[in-house]
């Protein structure tokens, strides 16, 4: 039992050493031009093929595959600006209005526990 003990200790503690060595990397410039070789055509119909996407377009009575074949009659141009426009479009929908909202329930809540009208939270004193 020693001799097993003895070896899966001295696997264990060159696994370990082994782990700390510092591993070679290379690193270099990227062009800007190989960063962003994602052409526009290509950003659009990933964006249509999103099902949120497509559920929305359905919804407004565009069919997908119809999008799809609208984007690939865009010149390079007109798609370039399209992608341009989704880039500055804001990245989530109206969330603080819901966070909003939630806060102002939990202060009115708090308050009309704290002056004693009502007695939602446990962890308040009415000053009544």
């Amino acid at each position: 039992m020693t001799f097993f003990r003895r070896s899966v200790s001295t696997a264990l503690i060159v696994s370990m050493v082994g782990m700390g060595l510092p591993l070679s990397a290379q690193a270099g410039m990227v062009p800007t031009t190989t960063v962003a070789a994602e052409p526009a055509k290509e950003r659009i119909v990933s964006l249509i093929e999103r099902s949120d996407v497509r559920a929305q377009l359905q919804a407004l009575g565009v069919n997908p595959t119809d999008a799809k074949a609208r984007v690939a009659a865009l010149s390079d141009a007109e798609a370039a600006q399209l992608a341009a426009r989704f880039d500055s479009l804001p990245a989530g929908g109206d969330g603080g209005a819901i966070i909003g909202a939630a806060v102002l329930i939990f202060l009115v809540l708090l308050l009309t526990d704290i002056l004693g009208f009502t007695h939602v939270f446990p962890f308040t004193k009415s000053i009544k």
